[in-house]
């Protein structure tokens, strides 16, 4: 009888990550829960939406969750909210937060621990096993502790790869031009994000009029909420981008000029995003699942409302939050961040090379929708940019390779 305790945090890790590596240790390990109990617990997390649990438990691979609030709790004494009993046996696997959190639980509870190390791994000579996603992460480990690492590729491609193939040929038969619009998910990307997208693709129907729009709405986030950032009522950068607002009818907005974009509520959005031929989008977590579908993007961050983009992590999120001073805080740091900018977008990052537009600034609808309209009369173009996204992504696999990791601990038991 064993256990397997998932660590994780953010809503990018619960839905990308966790999702497809529980699904491959059930595929690997059994569904008898008397066996293999898989629980997952949640560490505090900036970017959380306050769902990542609900999340988490849909998932009918995964026995129990609890929730970031009692996480402390859990850390420092062991014991959940709950009061979880826990077999002798057992894996801590770390999906997401700091690497130093399965080394003490893996501790307190006597397991073996497993990580998945994206871009850093810590702890060598605490942690029994690493599953990394490229091997530039294994450059600087000691010879002593190389034994530990395995190169398992990029746990975003796993659902992401599968719909990408399958959606690549639906867009071609169906012989229609779709664009995705991710302006978000939270307030500070949102307010200028969506009267932004809105304004672009009324400019591209003003143009072609039987391109299709639709907005993948995060799990996260209610059609309403979604709505109130394109009502000019609620939002003062409707105008400021020259959008003239959009009303919530069903599941669609529309606008004045005739456009509408549809709100799709699927999670993962994966077979809608792998048909569009190009999509527009804020940075995050995003990008990555775009550019492992090899989706083509433009990747839009306006800086008209510098002090809205509070979404730091560390000293200065807690500087661009403070009461009465964060704004200035908040201005201060963007203009900073935008000034001494590198790559923004995850598939640019990996590559080392702007493969998609990174458009920073005061960025204007119309120069950015002649820029779509140009991609989309000159389709060689966007096949150089599938071939380079294609080529910038790691292995696939992953979420199989870090299964088999675990029962390699388990083993050992």
């Amino acid at each position: 009888m064993i256990d397997i305790l998932i660590l994780s945090n953010g809503p990018g890790e619960v839905t990308t990550w966790v999702r497809p590596v529980v699904k491959a240790l059930r595929e690997q390990l059994g569904n008898d829960i008397s066996q293999v109990r898989i629980s997952v617990i949640l560490s505090p997390c900036p970017h959380a939406s306050g769902k990542e649990a609900s999340i988490a438990s849909s998932y009918p691979e995964v026995d129990r969750v609890q929730a970031p609030e009692r996480f402390w709790q859990f850390l420092l004494t062991g014991k959940t909210a709950e009061n979880w009993e826990w077999r002798k046996k057992g894996v801590v696997v770390f999906l997401g937060g700091d690497q130093i959190f399965p080394v003490i639980i893996g501790k307190k509870l006597g397991y073996k621990t497993v990580v998945y190390a994206e871009w850093e791994a810590r702890w060598h000579n605490f942690i029994d096993n690493f599953g990394v996603m490229k091997a530039q992460v294994i450059k600087n480990v000691s010879p002593k502790y190389s034994h530990k690492f395995t190169v398992v590729g990029d746990l975003m491609l796993e659902a992401a790869g599968e719909q990408g193939s399958r959606g690549a040929g639906e867009q071609g038969s169906r012989g229609e031009e779709l664009i995705g619009m991710l302006p978000g998910s939270k307030a500070a990307k949102l307010t200028q994000g969506v009267p932004l997208t809105l304004a672009i693709a009324e400019y591209i129907h003003t143009k072609r009029p039987e391109i299709k729009f639709f907005i993948p709405v995060a799990p996260t986030l209610d059609l309403a909420t979604l709505a109130d950032f394109a009502n000019p009522e609620n939002n003062k950068f409707t105008k400021v981008f020259g959008c003239q607002g959009a009303s919530l009818i069903d599941n669609v907005l529309k606008t004045s000029t005739g456009l509408t974009v549809e709100l799709r509520q699927e999670n993962p959005a994966y077979h809608l995003l792998s048909q569009c031929a190009l999509c527009l989008t804020t940075v995050g977590a995003n990008t990555a699942e775009l550019g492992a579908l090899g989706v083509p993007m433009i990747v839009l961050l306006p800086t008209q409302q510098l002090d809205a983009m509070r979404s730091w992590d560390g000293l200065p999120g807690l500087l661009a939050n403070l009461p009465g001073v964060g704004s200035s805080f908040a201005k201060l740091i963007n203009w900073w961040a935008f000034k001494n900018k590198g790559l923004l977008a995850w598939p640019n990052i990996w590559a080392q090379a702007e493969i998609v537009p990174e458009l920073v600034g005061k960025l204007q609808p119309q120069a950015v929708g002649e820029m779509v309209l140009d991609l989309l009369e000159n389709p060689e173009k966007l096949a150089v940019m599938k071939d380079k996204l294609r080529s910038a992504r790691g292995e696939g696999g992953a979420a199989q390779k870090l299964a088999n990791l675990v029962q390699k601990e388990i083993e050992t038991l």
